[in-house]
């Protein structure tokens, strides 16, 4: 739940904000991308902690927080406390879509570097499963234990 909720953000909001809505939005970085959402993922989080027991969507709601922290979203306020500065997000143009983001990766440090300490932490997240022989229980029932 971790993994997925480090990438939740970016499997909602680049389908919807750059494709499927791109004349709406033209943004990558909308609705997940806000603290609402990890705010609402939270809230979900804490019922079905409370009422089950279950620490899977507060675990997602990291996994999100974290992504955010890492996206630098504070730099952009108005989609980070979205509505609370409008309903409307920030629009791009993506030209050279893929080439922009190699280009930005490879000599942009506020970009390369959150991405290879994300980098780090699933190697040594992966490493450490694969040391104790515990692939097999993960791709099976998404536990380690």
């Amino acid at each position: 739940m971790l993994f997925i909720g480090s990438m939740l953000p970016d499997i909602i909001d680049k389908p919807l904000g750059m494709w499927l809505f791109s004349d709406e939005f033209s943004n990558g970085r909308i609705f997940s991308h806000t603290l609402l959402f990890v705010l609402l993922l939270t809230a979900v989080g804490i019922y079905l902690y409370n009422r089950r027991s279950y620490l899977g969507v507060l675990v997602l709601a990291a996994g999100s927080l974290a992504h955010l922290i890492l996206d630098g979203m504070w730099l952009t306020p108005k989609t980070l406390f979205w509505p609370v500065f409008g309903l409307g997000f920030e629009h791009h143009v993506y030209e050279n879509w893929l080439g922009n983001i190699v280009h930005t990766l490879a000599t942009n440090p506020g970009v390369y570097i959150p991405e290879i300490i994300g980098g780090l932490l699933l190697a040594v997240f992966f490493w450490d499963i694969i040391r104790r022989g515990r692939m097999t229980a993960l791709i099976r029932s998404g536990h380690v234990s």
